[in-house]
């Protein structure tokens, strides 16, 4: 078989194209997904946060009835639990929103 580089350029040059598109589209939502933030608590509200989709914490705060000086290892459970689920929370939606542009081809590093 003889290499014909007239051959198929077309569909090479296509899909060079729709690869930038989406590395576009990629570029941007990571942007957004950096700004958008979520809502993350635990103890039934006793700690609240709000993360954004880059693992940032915005925001904590602590009900005054969750501090118990006597049980200040129980508050510290469940910030770390609150932090948690939010990481987790901020983790999912930005894999959600990638796989929508990527269609769930995963790309190293995203």
């Amino acid at each position: 078989m003889v290499f014909n580089p007239g051959m198929g350029g077309g569909s090479m040059s296509k899909m060079l194209k729709q690869a930038k598109q989406m590395q576009e589209q990629i570029s941007k939502l990571q942007e957004e997904l950096e700004a958008r933030e979520i809502e993350s608590s635990s103890g039934g509200g006793a700690i609240t946060l709000r993360i954004t989709g880059k693992q940032q914490i915005t925001a904590l705060k602590i009900n005054p009835d969750a501090v118990d000086l006597e049980d200040i290892e129980l508050l510290e459970d469940m910030i770390i639990a609150a932090v948690n689920e939010g990481i987790k929370k901020s983790q999912e939606m930005v894999s959600s929103e990638m796989a929508r542009i990527t269609g769930g081809l995963k790309i190293p590093g995203l």
